[in-house]
């Protein structure tokens, strides 16, 4: 019988939405707004395949090749929802032979409420393998929920990659009684499992971890994103300006630098910053740390180039080009260097050298917490570590989550 053109188009719009939202959790132009716009249009095509019926799901499994992604996620969310067993064994299978595909699941169980997916959550963090243990592990993260038992035997395991999640699971929810054990991996041969070991101890006052943290926020790669929000939060203010200072002058860490300086917040430094807006590789980093210290939106107050320069850093057609990744200033603004210089000019009586600037307040938990209703996404996930640092008992806000359940949360 074939499927019905409706359910066709669900299934291709709720994979598709899925996907999207991995990467609008990331960027710059994503508000909370944009966001729950995003999260209601993935949840009506979900609903679109649940009046469907089984028809939806089995579309979705048969789509299941080694490019699957939303698919994923989607066929996640019905299945685990419906309890349907043999559509998660398919799923299982699938990941079994296509790992990379195991965070679209994780994302799927994230969605759902905690209640049904609780169960389905215990069996996975008390796996026998190590792929499924991960994924149970990094829902409870997603949740907030403490697996108890099973956070320390993942970081206790054998695998690496359990040992990673289990460290970034304990970070998220601040479980500062397991601090030893998270502590112990401090060193681990494994890339992944010794950054979220010192990311998690960190956040929980560990000034050990420091010197670890900040050699990864050295490396370029994605964990340097990760370890810099965390390491200007907690670093003390002057062991940041030394560190900063030394790197400024090599050539090769000036975009890191500049995302250092515009955390650092200090309003002594937005000059150089101006400067750095006329070096076109440099110049939309630039302006989203100029705009993370002041709060100017770029674009509302007209502030961007005329003209966009002729530069592209992300992938392009040439199939032999290993630059495959997605540039990451793609969704920041151009800002004209001039424009710039005659705002700061007219406005910098107003900041105060030596003092640390978030979003054009002096850096403190309210203005914190009043980014992540009204920042974007990438401006909250600062905020979300800053927050950690004035609330040390709390876990750290989800700026990933659901957007329903982060406005629960914030009670906006």
């Amino acid at each position: 019988m074939p499927v019905n053109p409706v359910v066709h188009q669900h299934t291709e719009e709720a994979a598709f939405l899925g996907l999207l939202r991995t990467i609008a959790i990331h960027e710059p132009h994503y508000d909370l707004n944009h966001l729950t716009t995003l999260d209601n249009r993935i949840e009506a095509h979900l609903d679109g395949l649940r009046v469907a019926g089984p028809a939806g799901l089995d579309v979705l499994l048969q789509q299941l090749d080694p490019n699957a992604q939303g698919e994923i996620f989607a066929a996640a969310v019905l299945a685990f929802e419906t309890a349907n067993t043999a559509a998660m064994t398919r799923l299982a299978e699938h990941l079994r032979a296509h790992p990379d595909g195991a965070r679209f699941m994780a994302a799927a169980l994230g969605w759902l409420e905690w209640p049904r997916v609780e169960p389905w959550v215990e069996k996975l963090t008390g796996s026998p393998e190590a792929l499924f243990r991960c994924i149970g592990l990094a829902a409870c993260g997603m949740h907030r929920r403490d697996p108890g038992a099973a956070l320390i035997a993942g970081l206790a395991h054998a695998d690496a990659a359990v040992v990673a999640q289990a460290a970034r699971t304990a970070g998220e929810l601040r479980r500062r009684d397991l601090l030893p054990a998270i502590r112990a991996h401090r060193l681990h041969a494994d890339e992944n499992a010794r950054f979220w070991a010192n990311w998690a101890t960190v956040q929980m006052g560990d000034e050990e971890a420091l010197l670890p943290l900040r050699q990864f926020a050295e490396q370029p790669g994605p964990l340097q994103q990760r370890a810099l929000p965390v390491l200007l939060a907690w670093q003390p203010r002057e062991t940041s300006v030394a560190w900063i200072r030394q790197l400024m002058p090599q050539a090769q860490q000036r975009r890191m630098v500049i995302q250092a300086v515009g955390l650092l917040g200090d309003p002594l430094s937005l000059p150089w910053l101006i400067q750095q807006m006329q070096d076109v590789p440099q110049a939309r980093v630039a302006g989203e740390a100029f705009s993370l210290i002041t709060g100017v939106d770029l674009a509302l107050l007209d502030l961007e180039r005329r003209d966009t320069p002729d530069y592209d850093a992300g992938p392009n057609d040439d199939p032999t080009d290993t630059n495959v990744a997605l540039n990451d200033d793609e969704n920041l603004p151009w800002p004209d260097p001039n424009l710039v210089e005659a705002w700061w000019q007219r406005e910098k009586d107003v900041y105060h050298n030596g003092t640390g600037y978030f979003l054009g307040q002096p850096i403190g938990e309210q203005g914190y917490r009043q980014a992540l209703i009204q920042a974007q996404q990438r401006q909250r996930r600062v905020a979300a570590h800053g927050l950690a640092r004035f609330r040390p008992t709390e876990v750290l806000f989800p700026v990933a989550a659901p957007a329903w359940r982060q406005r629960a949360l914030l009670k906006v």
